[in-house]
């Protein structure tokens, strides 16, 4: 457990205040970037009050493989991270599982009201006993219908890979969702206007950017653009974090 000492120790020092004093603990598994949220979140609680930890994101590409990385068996369940190099990595989905089990059951005893995972993965069997455990990979796809109804969505994600699962996920939509695939890591604004406008004439009257990867300056875009509401994932789960916390 020395590795999830050493993740609480560096997060006391990035923030410079004692973890105790926290309400809210945002837990990434890779790097993912938590500016854009930071600031919706702190509409409504003091940014002294969150603490952002982060499973691999600190690590080298060989710290992170020799840890988590997946085994030769083809079978073996495996999840996409990206790394500190903004390059993606395929690992082994149960030993991130097993990580995230011991990191929230230490963070459970830390006196957190609320735990948000920023994963585009649904993981299962995570809980808490105390805190509020926030998974928006399960939250999102409820809200998200209630939101939009009726109405076809467009559901833009940054990778192919991200595709796998997404009609389980979309279940409860009205209509099956249309996928767009746009990265703003590699590709610009232009490319993601293109693919919006693509997937209007498919028929999309809703927009929904599904991954922290994508910021409030991306929805703007898009709405100014093409003149169609657009949902962001990060956005919804700052809001609802907000109003629990409040």
């Amino acid at each position: 457990m020395q590795w999830l000492k050493t993740m609480l120790n560096q997060a006391v020092i990035d923030h410079g205040k004692n973890v105790l004093q926290s309400t809210m603990a945002i837990l990434c598994i890779d790097t993912m970037p938590v500016g854009e949220m930071l600031p919706l979140l702190s509409e409504h609680i003091s940014e002294q009050q969150i603490t952002y930890l982060t499973l691999l994101g600190n690590k080298t590409r060989a710290e992170v493989l020799a840890q988590y990385g997946a085994d030769d068996d083809a079978s073996e369940p495996t999840i996409l991270a990206l790394l500190a190099d903004f390059q993606r990595v395929r690992l082994s989905r149960y030993k991130i599982e097993q990580a995230l089990h011991a990191i929230l059951k230490v963070l459970d005893n830390q006196g957190f009201e609320v735990i948000l995972l920023l994963s585009h993965v649904r993981f299962h069997g995570l809980h808490t006993a105390n805190a509020m455990l926030l998974e928006p990979e399960r939250l999102i796809p409820p809200l998200v219908a209630s939101i939009v109804g009726g109405h076809q969505v467009g559901v833009i994600l940054p990778q192919p890979e991200f595709q796998a699962g997404q009609e389980a996920k979309w279940g409860r939509l009205y209509m099956s969702p249309v996928y767009g695939l746009a990265n703003p890591l590699t590709q610009d604004d232009d490319a993601l206007v293109a693919t919006g406008r693509k997937m209007l004439d498919q028929g999309a009257d809703v927009l929904v950017l599904d991954s922290p990867c994508y910021h409030t300056k991306h929805r703007d875009l898009l709405q100014k653009a093409l003149d169609v509401p657009v949902l962001l994932s990060n956005s919804l789960v700052a809001r609802l974090a907000s109003e629990i916390m409040n």
